[in-house]
């Protein structure tokens, strides 16, 4: 008797590029073999590829071999990319098509920590919704506009599926574990590894401020987040006090207690931080950069930020930018 389609196992194929992040493919292949183990079948199987089918090498410097090179998949199969450090000069022009060409032909494509660049390079991503670690998401939105980006743990768009890196692919698998087989099935899983506390795809990826900054302090959290959601166009400080009920002098001792700095020193270091960002992760010009961080200046952006980093913007940027 033929084997129905349902009765077979769910093709996953993870392209691992190179300096890819472990824990995000670790945390994603694991949920579906523990699947397999507590449903006592084969409900899903797994091939690792590479662009030219040879080892690949994570960013903490274990080596994978590829069970094949890129190829045509079954219509039924989901691709996961799965990126880390330094994805821009992972990706080559047979990876972009040939995520084109499978994406044509209907199937499924998922992006883990960094691939998710990757994805939206190859044109897969524009109108759609997803998600990247926080840490690229700068540097993602300038170049990427035409995608609209989260700041949640994992996102499905139809057939898009995204996560952040780290241990939120394991959140990603067990929904997907869920949408096909059930919660009951999910959640066995999540037991089998000791992941006590499933997240969804409203979570987001951060730390709340007050827990990120050691401090519980309702009017605080509120100036910062002010301020990181204001980095192009900076408040001043009178109006950031003004905003939570507070004299500029109270805000001033309010920073100066919980964190040892005034708000101005605060608010430019979120901005300069912002910078570097955009300095290592894209190709915007320096000056560009320092528009995008609230600098009308390029020698007071300079001087900053040499003040901080102890080096200059173009040197962090490299000898080579030559568009400022």
């Amino acid at each position: 008797m033929a084997e129905s389609r349902d009765d077979r196992p769910e093709p996953f194929v993870f392209l691992l590029l190179e300096n890819f992040t472990l824990i995000a493919f670790a945390c994603a292949i694991e949920p579906l073999r523990l699947a397999n183990r507590m449903a006592g079948r084969m409900l899903y199987e797994w091939r690792i590829v590479t662009a030219d089918g040879g080892p690949v090498t994570a960013s903490n410097g274990v080596t994978l071999q590829a069970d094949a090179p890129m190829q045509d998949l079954a219509r039924d199969t989901t691709i996961m990319v799965v990126g880390g450090q330094k994805v821009k000069s992972a990706v080559s022009r047979p990876v972009l098509t040939w995520l084109r060409r499978e994406a044509r032909r209907g199937l499924a494509v998922g992006a883990l920590c960094n691939g998710a660049q990757i994805v939206a390079q190859a044109g897969l991503l524009d109108g759609r919704r997803c998600t990247i670690h926080w840490e690229n998401r700068d540097g993602f939105e300038e170049e990427f506009p035409q995608v609209d980006l989260s700041q949640n743990i994992f996102v499905i768009d139809r057939d898009r599926y995204s996560a952040a890196g780290g241990t939120a692919s394991t959140d990603l698998m067990l929904k997907l574990i869920a949408r096909r087989h059930g919660t009951d099935l999910a959640n066995l899983v999540a037991d089998q590894m000791i992941h006590t506390a499933i997240r969804s795809d409203k979570d987001e990826q951060r730390l709340s401020i007050p827990t990120r900054i050691g401090v519980r302090h309702p009017r605080l959290a509120n100036v910062i987040h002010a301020m990181e959601d204001s980095i192009e166009e900076p408040i001043s400080p009178a109006l950031l006090a003004e905003d939570v009920g507070m004299s500029t002098r109270q805000l001033e001792r309010l920073f100066r207690r919980y964190l040892n700095r005034s708000p101005k020193r605060y608010y430019m270091e979120l901005r300069l931080g912002k910078a570097r960002n955009l300095l290592q992760q894209t190709d915007m010009s320096v000056i560009n950069v320092a528009l995008a961080c609230g600098f009308t200046s390029p020698s007071h952006f300079s001087k900053c930020y040499r003040a901080l980093y102890k080096t200059t913007p173009y040197r962090e940027r490299g000898a080579s930018d030559t568009s400022a």
